[in-house]
């Protein structure tokens, strides 16, 4: 069946189930109620505090076929998957579903415990590297499910994703079990994805490095619930957390699209006083708040708030007083938990908070503005940040869909070519975000306005852009590049996209 992006879903997917096609981006109207974890109790004078890991496993009844998960944070400086995996082999437990808010390079260190059968599904906003390689070559039983950052609570709080433990790496953890990740030598800033996790999973095991005599605060995770507590050496290596997608570029080329993507901003119509935005992954779109910032200054105005994941450069605008506040899911480096742990404006907020499309106010339907990355563009709109040109599983779903469903104004950036290879194509490989929710599109050789949005296009005619169809930049890109040819696929699905709300808006299909 033909979805509303006219992708071909099958309706049902063996290992997955039966498919709700997407409809478009606010078609779906959820039904019921919230579920719950399981009751528990805590017997007065009861120990929380285990004596290793192993021990952990054995308290929660963990068993062949249960659901894991972990938070994030810590992106390639994370220590707590492989002890925790580890662990868990060693006792011959099998057939885990892993379920974390994403996976990175550094969890190529699974890869060998998934080939003995301790992991066999996944459940994930995205994979890199050797993971994401091992993903796509369809070595797993069931198709990998691809959530964004709201989707993900979405499913959490519905039912759709049960999360027997939830093993939570805590840079500070009191006697009763409260949390904070702005504490330790392993501070890593928010824990936005943990919270969901912990307030909804069956059992919660928090992993620290940092256990304190005394009751902490700030508390981003609650001791009611927290089941048991292990100390270990190391939690992680908050260092690593801004990895090269995270990172500032300094190519020149990725200045451009961040220097264009600005002046998409400043005559867009919504650079306002009291504007909010969000910066997406990528160089180029990393890159924006800089001149964001320089745009500030000159026009005199203040922001209200920075969302979603938060940097050195928003904290920054913070403290000097351009921004009132900055909302917090996920700290990108050392300044900005800095930050959060001394700014009281700088508030960390949940996944759900921040994304979930099926509650009562996510974060993301007050953005003004969205700057996001890209790995694919196509001629109507339609945006890939999951799967590379090869479509190898290389990227994650993130926030991309989220906050563009919730922008006034949503602007992609990519560059038109990456190597030989076309950027703007006739059909992503893999929808992630639907064009149906993305205005702008900025490259090196020009601009593309949805025709959706002619306000858009009145406004930037005033500007220095050179703003074109979006057909022209895809027939300028083959002009230099030729048409590629189609990438060849066997019937095996590994991986389904879901959209925010559920529905499947695309599935990925091994490589030939």
């Amino acid at each position: 069946m033909l979805n509303n992006v006219k992708r071909d879903i099958p309706e049902y997917i063996e290992g997955y189930g039966p498919v709700k096609p997407y409809k478009g981006p606010f078609a779906t109207v959820p039904t019921g109620r919230r579920v719950g974890p399981k009751i528990a109790v805590s017997l007065p004078h009861s120990e929380k505090l285990l004596k290793s890991i192993d021990q952990a496993i054995e308290a929660v009844g963990l068993k062949d076929g249960m659901t894991i998960s972990f938070h994030h944070h810590f992106r390639n400086g994370d220590h707590v998957p492989d002890l925790v995996l580890s662990a868990i082999a060693r006792k011959g437990i099998k057939n885990l579903t892993l379920a974390p808010s994403s996976l990175h390079d550094s969890s190529e260190v699974l890869i060998p415990l998934m080939r003995q059968g301790v992991v066999t599904a996944i459940q994930t906003s995205g994979g890199r590297g050797a993971i994401g390689k091992y993903i796509t070559e369809g070595h797993l039983s069931k198709p990998t499910i691809f959530r964004s950052h709201g989707g993900r609570p979405r499913a959490i709080e519905c039912g759709e994703l049960n999360i027997d433990v939830a093993f939570i790496a805590a840079p500070a953890c009191d006697p009763f079990g409260n949390i904070n990740g702005v504490q330790g030598k392993s501070a890593c800033g928010s824990l936005g994805y943990a919270k969901v996790d912990a307030a909804y999973a069956d059992k919660v095991v928090v992993i620290t490095d940092n256990l304190l005599s005394q009751p902490l605060y700030p508390v981003s995770v609650p001791q009611d619930q927290v089941d048991f507590i292990v100390l270990v050496e190391s939690i992680g290596d908050p260092t690593k957390i801004a990895t090269q997608a995270l990172r500032i570029t300094t190519d020149p080329r990725e200045l451009l699209i961040a220097q264009r993507a600005a002046l998409v901003m400043e005559y867009g119509g919504y650079f306002n006083q009291g504007f909010s935005f969000q910066l997406g992954g990528g160089g180029a779109s990393m890159a924006v708040a800089r001149y964001i910032k320089e745009k500030m200054l000159v026009h005199k105005i203040t922001g209200s708030f920075a969302l979603g994941g938060i940097g050195g450069i928003a904290a920054q605008m913070l403290e000097e007083g351009l921004l009132d506040l900055a909302y917090d899911a996920q700290t990108f480096d050392g300044a900005a938990v800095d930050s959060l742990r001394k700014n009281l404006n700088h508030l960390e907020i949940s996944a759900s908070q921040y994304a979930n499309p099926h509650s009562r106010g996510p974060l993301v339907n007050y953005l003004d503005m969205v700057f996001l990355g890209a790995t694919e563009v196509d001629v109507n709109f339609n945006v890939n940040g999951l799967t590379d040109s090869n479509g190898l599983v290389m990227g994650a779903s993130g926030g991309q869909s989220d906050t563009a469903a919730g922008a006034k104004l949503t602007v992609v950036c990519a560059p038109l070519l990456r190597g030989r290879l076309p950027i703007v194509k006739g059909n992503v490989h893999t929808v992630v975000t639907p064009g149906a929710t993305v205005d702008v599109i900025v490259t090196d050789y020009g601009v593309a306005v949805n025709p959706a949005r002619k306000d858009i296009f009145e406004n930037l005619k005033a500007s220095p852009l050179k703003v074109m169809s979006i057909e022209d930049l895809y027939q300028q890109a083959i002009k230099l590049t030729g048409v590629p040819d189609p990438i060849e696929v066997s019937e095996q699905i590994i991986g389904v996209v879901e959209y925010r709300d559920g529905t499947v808006i695309d599935v990925i299909r091994r490589p030939v």
